[in-house]
C-alpha cells in the first residue's frame, strides 16, 4: 500500500491558545487528493476543540465502515479525508455538514505529479524517480493513470467531486481559499471566511479569527506544502503546458466549467 511520510505538526497545542466554542452537529471535511487538504484542515482546526477532532483515521472509503463515529449525531466531531461519492458515503454523510474542495484541473495535474515523484509518496511508483521519465512523461501519466498502478484524472475527479456536486455538499475552490489568504486583513476576507467557517459549524467568527486563520495556514504546518515535499523532484514548470491543457480538455470535457473554473 502507498504509504505518505510527512512530518506531523503542532497545531493541538497552538489550538489551546484559543477559547473554543464545541461544534453542533458533525463536520466532515472532503477533498479530491493534492487540492491543498492539509491547509483547508489545519485552518479549520483551529476553531474546533482538539477532544472534537477525528485523528483516529483519515478517512477513505475502505475504512469508512471502521470509522462511522466520526459522523455521529450525538457526539460531533471534525474529521476529513478522500471520501468518493458512493452509497456507503451518503448514508453516512447523510446528517453531516459536508465541504468538498477541489482544485483547477490544471493545476492539479502538477501537483500530483510533484508528490508523486517526491520522497513523501512512497508506493508503487518509485521506478518513476530520479529521471527515469521525463516531466512532460510524468504529466501525461497523471492525466490518463497508470495502469493498475494508478488511477486516472477522469476517475478520481468523477468520483472524488463531480459525484458531489449537486447535493449538500458544499464545494469550495481552493484558489478562493488562497486568494483569501493572501489578502487576509480585507473586508472580502472576512466575508469569505464568514462563509467558508459557516459552512464547517462555526457559526460566528471570533474576534481573533485572523490570528487563528494565519496559524492554521502556516505552510511549515504542512508536510505535503510543495516547498516541504521531501527528496529531489525535477524542476516542473509553473503553468500545465499547452498540449497538456488540451489532454485534460479532451479527457474531460466541460470538467473545468463544471467547478467553476471557465
Amino acid at each position: 500500500m502507498p504509504r505518505v511520510v510527512a512530518s506531523g505538526d503542532n497545531l493541538n497545542e497552538l489550538n489551546r491558545d484559543y477559547v473554543q466554542i464545541p461544534l453542533q452537529e458533525p463536520v466532515f471535511l472532503n477533498s479530491v487528493p493534492k487540492c491543498g487538504t492539509h491547509l483547508m484542515r489545519n485552518i479549520v482546526r483551529m476553531f474546533v476543540p482538539v477532544e472534537q477532532q477525528y485523528h483516529a483515521m483519515f478517512i477513505q472509503h475502505p475504512v469508512l465502515r471502521q470509522h462511522l463515529a466520526a459522523f455521529s449525531q450525538d457526539k460531533p466531531f471534525l474529521s476529513w479525508g478522500h471520501l468518493l461519492f458512493s452509497d456507503d458515503a451518503a448514508i453516512a454523510l447523510h446528517k453531516v455538514k459536508h465541504t468538498i474542495l477541489v482544485r483547477d484541473p490544471y493545476d492539479w495535474v502538477l501537483a500530483r505529479a510533484r508528490f508523486f515523484l517526491s520522497d513523501t509518496f512512497q508506493g508503487s511508483l518509485e521506478h518513476l524517480k530520479g529521471g527515469n521519465v521525463s516531466v512532460e512523461e510524468i504529466m501525461n501519466m497523471m492525466i490518463l493513470g497508470i495502469h493498475k498502478k494508478a488511477p486516472s484524472m477522469q476517475d478520481i475527479f468523477l468520483h472524488n467531486a463531480v459525484g458531489w456536486l449537486g447535493t449538500k455538499a458544499e464545494v469550495v475552490r481552493f484558489e478562493d481559499l488562497l486568494g483569501n489568504l493572501k489578502d487576509l486583513d480585507s473586508d472580502a476576507a472576512e466575508t469569505y471566511f464568514a462563509d467558508l467557517l459557516g459552512k464547517c459549524g462555526i457559526k460566528e467568527l471570533p474576534a481573533d479569527w485572523r490570528d487563528r486563520v494565519r496559524v492554521g495556514s502556516d505552510r511549515k504546518q504542512s508536510g505535503t506544502a510543495r516547498e516541504n515535499l521531501a527528496g529531489e523532484a525535477p524542476d516542473f514548470p509553473d503553468e500545465l503546458p499547452e498540449t497538456q491543457k488540451q489532454m485534460v480538455d479532451h479527457v474531460l470535457p466541460g470538467l473545468r466549467r463544471l467547478l467553476g473554473y471557465t
